[in-house]
């Protein structure tokens, strides 16, 4: 890790140092040098950004698909596919990565950074073959969110069934 500002200790002056005392101030002096300064104005304003861009990249799909003929649904379906397909290709290409560095929660809030999260391990661990690879680590950051989006709507539906059996929605 490259040091930012030479005036504060280095890791090894941290780890030289006899005296605890000094030793925990050189370590925080250190961490504080070494912490990237976030502006969390400029960060919203870049995921915004970038979030906005792709949903208007899916709103240009979609009107260019209703343009070729398809009615407004199949033309969200195409849309929502060639989203899908696009962020699949950017992240092979080490594209999409650039782009959630940049702009953070914008790039993965949309499904394009979903299907990214499902792609970026099969990439990461297909030397490793396509079962033990491929097929063992493709979900490792998708896998959750689907876990817990088929029980949540699983456990809403019971309750909804449960309710609509009493007579309470």
């Amino acid at each position: 890790m490259n040091e930012k500002d030479s005036t504060n200790p280095s890791i090894e002056e941290v780890i030289q140092e006899k005296d605890e005392k000094q030793q925990k101030d050189k370590y925080n002096q250190y961490v504080d040098n070494m912490t990237p300064k976030n502006n969390p104005f400029w960060n919203c304003a870049k995921a915004f950004l970038v979030g906005g861009i792709i949903c208007c990249v899916g709103e240009g799909l979609n009107s260019f698909y209703q343009y070729l003929g398809n009615d407004k649904e199949l033309a969200g379906l195409y849309g929502t596919i060639t989203l899908i397909a696009l962020s699949i290709i950017l992240t092979g290409f080490n594209i999409y990565q650039k782009l959630g560095q940049f702009g953070g929660a914008g790039s993965i809030v949309p499904i394009t950074g979903f299907a990214n999260s499902v792609v970026s391990p099969a990439i990461e661990f297909q030397a490793e073959g396509q079962v033990f690879g491929i097929g063992c680590k493709i979900f490792t950051i998708a896998g959750p969110v689907i876990l817990y989006g088929i029980f949540s709507s699983w456990l809403l539906g019971l309750i909804y069934w449960i309710g609509k059996y009493f007579g309470w929605f």
